[in-house]
């Protein structure tokens, strides 16, 4: 899943980045709402985590241009506030979760993997496709019973794949759902990564290679 991180506080907008890119989930990071909205505007996440006190535009006000451009990625915001009253501010302005800062790490990566999984698409936390298991919340990948050693990177990249439900999917929308904005379009990281990917589940294949088309998941 790819995630947009906005927090003026960039020493805590990174670590989290960081946490959460060891849970295999791509994250782009920015410092104040307008780069937000630039992001936003041009990039497609799951969840977007948004500061309420960022400076150029506040968080609610990038959740509430999100609402009104009919965006649908999921929204958390973060803030200093704890009063009740703020937390129904924030949730009327279209959020879908609220977390009052401090905050600890495993709560709110839990936190955006639950919005994730939330329609207007929603997704099992377990995914069972021929004798492969993805325990997302866990994260955990099993082939017939067997525990994958997977890098972050290979368990985002089987979890596209998984969720497509026998779709294909083009190296370019792996790249887009499993990397970061920094990605290079032109890198052979996608065919590096499906190729230890297929190494490690063994045989019979799973991931499949659609010439000239993408991948696709499989028996």
């Amino acid at each position: 899943m790819r995630i947009l991180m906005a927090d003026d506080e960039r020493l805590l907008a990174d670590t989290v980045a960081e946490g959460l890119r060891k849970l295999a989930m791509a994250v782009d990071v920015c410092y104040d709402g307008e780069a937000a909205r630039e992001r936003l505007g041009v990039n497609s996440y799951d969840v977007a985590v948004l500061d309420r006190d960022m400076p150029r535009a506040t968080g609610d006000e990038v959740c509430r241009w999100m609402v009104a451009q009919g965006i649908g990625t999921r929204i958390l915001i973060l803030t200093a506030a704890s009063g009740i009253r703020d937390r129904v501010d924030g949730l009327g302005l279209g959020a879908d979760d609220y977390l009052t800062k401090p905050f600890a790490f495993a709560e709110l990566a839990a936190r955006i993997q639950a919005l994730a999984r939330r329609p207007p698409v929603r997704t099992a936390p377990v995914l069972d496709r021929d004798g492969v298991v993805l325990d997302v919340p866990r994260h955990q990948a099993f082939r017939d019973g067997r525990l994958l050693e997977l890098t972050p990177k290979e368990f985002a990249v089987l979890s596209v794949l998984m969720r497509s439900a026998g779709e294909v999917v083009s190296a370019e929308e792996l790249l887009e759902k499993a990397w970061d904005e920094y990605a290079d379009p032109f890198t052979n990281a996608v065919r590096v990564a499906v190729m230890t990917l297929r190494r490690k589940l063994g045989d019979p294949p799973v991931v499949h290679t659609v010439p000239r088309v993408g991948y696709r998941f499989g028996g």
